[in-house]
């Protein structure tokens, strides 16, 4: 595989060329649509990705090894079918609704100030994750680690202690209601 080094892209619009098949290392991506692109084979490393749209992009077998979203819509986007090795991924300012994280590997991963409205998280490792101020409406867990991940200052989550590793997690007094609310208690601040 070919390589492109240290390359600054900007306001390229992938949806109607194609990506070079090549590996991107250290290159950030601004004002870019990839929408709808199909970025399958790809691998991005040591790479940003700034204000860009990837909304319903093609991920089979792509590898994101310690990428970073900044400011971008990615919606309704299957994160699952990404390549395992090395995955490491971070997002700042993103919309990442109806998205999907199925079985993926996110220890540490800083989710800050997005928006993860019914983004599924089905059996992944989200050890010590971040969800700095991040909002996850109708947010799915289902049978994840959670050990040490911390959601003092996420909002709009529902988690199932009993579907979920959560042994040393971090919440917020104001946030319990997220871990209770299958017990259907009504939970008052006197």
């Amino acid at each position: 595989m070919d390589f492109i080094v240290d390359q600054d892209f900007k306001d390229e619009d992938y949806t109607e060329s194609k990506m070079q098949r090549v590996e991107y290392e250290d290159c950030s991506f601004t004002n870019c649509d990839f929408s709808a692109a199909n970025l399958s084979h790809l691998r991005f490393v040591d790479c940003e990705i700034i204000n860009s749209n990837l909304s319903s992009v093609m991920l089979g077998d792509t590898s994101f090894q310690n990428v970073s979203f900044i400011d971008c819509k990615i919606l309704g986007v299957d994160f699952s079918v990404c390549s395992d090795f090395a995955f490491s991924v971070r997002f700042e300012n993103c919309q990442l609704n109806h998205s999907s994280f199925e079985k993926q590997d996110l220890s540490q991963t800083l989710f800050k100030n997005s928006k993860l409205f019914d983004v599924g998280f089905f059996e992944c490792n989200l050890s010590a994750a971040v969800f700095e101020n991040s909002d996850l409406m109708n947010a799915r867990f289902n049978q994840n680690n959670l050990k040490k991940a911390d959601f003092r200052t996420a909002i709009n989550f529902v988690i199932d202690p009993e579907d979920n590793q959560l042994k040393g997690a971090k919440f917020s007094k104001h946030s319990l209601q997220g871990l209770l609310e299958k017990y259907q208690l009504k939970i008052e601040n006197i």
